[in-house]
C-alpha cells in the first residue's frame, strides 16, 4: 500500500502565521501531539504540544518556534514501511506526504498506517506467531516453508530483518493459520533454527488496543 492512499484529510496543516492558541485548539480538537506547519503549499515542519506548552505565550506566532521534523515527509508513491520508519526515527506520529514537486498533500497518521499493515500482514487472522533467528548464510525461506507445510500449517505472512547486534544473522518472523505451535517448533529446532519468540493467539482479535499489541510484536518494534 502507498502513502497517497493512507493520507487523512481531516487534518489540516497550520500556517507560520497561525498562532500557539489556535495551534493548542486544533491539537486538542483532533487529539494530536503535532500538526504540519505548511506556507505556499511547502512543508516546513511540525509544531508540537510540548513546544507550545514549554513557551508558555499564546500568542507567539507558529512561525517563531524552531520547527521539528523538518524532513519527515515520504513521495506520495513511496510504501507504508516507509512512514512507520521515519515516524519511529523523528520520534513522531504522523508523517508529511508531498508529490514530485515537494509539493504538500497531506498527513498519514501512524495510528492508520497501522492499521492498514495489520490487515496486510493477516494479524487479524486468528493463529500463532514464531521468531526465529538463524545466519544470513543458512537462511532458506522455502526449506523453512516445507517443514512448516509437513505439519499441516500455512503461512500467512512473513517479516524479514537484520540483526543490529549481529550482521551475520538475521530473524523471520512468520504468522501461520494455527495456534497449535509445539510441533512446528519442535521440528524448526530439530533442523537447527532457533526460536527467539512464540505468540500463540486463539481467536481473531477485534480490539484495537490487541491489535496493535501483536503487530508491534510482529514487526518486533
Amino acid at each position: 500500500m502507498i502513502a497517497e492512499s493512507l493520507i487523512n484529510h481531516s487534518i489540516p496543516p497550520l500556517k507560520s502565521s497561525d498562532n500557539s492558541q489556535k495551534a493548542l485548539l486544533w491539537m486538542e480538537e483532533l487529539r494530536m501531539h503535532q500538526l504540519p506547519v505548511v506556507d505556499n503549499r511547502k512543508f516546513k515542519g511540525m509544531i508540537s504540544e510540548e513546544l507550545v506548552l514549554e513557551n508558555n505565550n499564546i500568542d507567539a506566532l507558529v512561525g517563531e518556534y524552531a520547527l521539528i521534523a523538518e524532513q519527515c515527509y515520504v513521495q506520495k508513491h513511496q510504501h507504508m514501511l516507509d512512514v512507520i520508519k521515519l515516524s519511529t526515527d523523528y520520534g513522531v506520529d504522523i508523517v508529511a506526504v508531498v508529490d514530485e514537486d515537494l509539493n504538500f498533500q497531506g498527513i498519514i497518521t501512524l495510528n492508520d498506517t497501522l492499521k492498514a499493515l495489520s490487515q496486510l500482514s493477516a494479524i487479524q487472522s486468528p493463529g500463532g506467531i514464531l521468531i526465529l533467528s538463524m545466519k544470513q548464510i543458512d537462511y532458506s525461506l522455502a526449506e523453512i516453508t516445507r517443514l512448516i507445510e509437513e505439519n499441516n500449517t500455512k503461512i500467512l505472512s512473513t517479516y524479514v530483518y537484520d540483526d543490529p547486534e549481529d550482521p551475520t544473522r538475521l530473524h523471520l518472523t512468520v504468522k501461520l493459520n494455527t495456534h497449535e505451535l509445539q510441533r512446528i517448533v519442535a521440528t524448526l529446532e530439530r533442523f537447527g533454527y532457533l526460536i527467539e519468540a512464540r505468540f500463540e493467539e486463539t481467536t481473531s482479535l477485534t480490539n484495537e488496543q490487541e491489535r496493535f499489541d501483536i503487530l508491534m510484536k510482529y514487526l518486533n518494534i
